[in-house]
């Protein structure tokens, strides 16, 4: 495999860091930011989660019926601790 070289300028705190880092595990400091440079970008390739802390589903994949624990639907927790009372008003 072809490698592309290029200057990286960084704070050497940091570089003293990864170094420490590479040496733990056995690799070079060149390989090891090459490691956690392609596990940042794998990282970001996969499905990130919603604001609900979701992750989304695969498009293709088949819809399910909605949750009956999710706001929008007609019956929700909050609803099924209200006092017996309500319900048979």
């Amino acid at each position: 495999m072809e490698r592309k070289s290029f200057l990286l300028r960084m704070d050497p705190a940091l570089y003293a860091e990864i170094e420490r880092w590479a040496q733990q595990e056995l690799r070079s400091v060149n390989g090891q930011i090459e490691f956690l440079l392609r596990d940042a970008v794998r990282r970001r390739e996969q499905p990130r989660p919603n604001s609900s802390g979701v992750t989304p589903a695969d498009p293709s994949a088949p819809v399910l019926p909605q949750d009956p624990g999710v706001p929008d639907a007609p019956w929700s927790p909050t609803t099924c601790h209200q006092p017996a009372q309500r319900w048979l008003a």
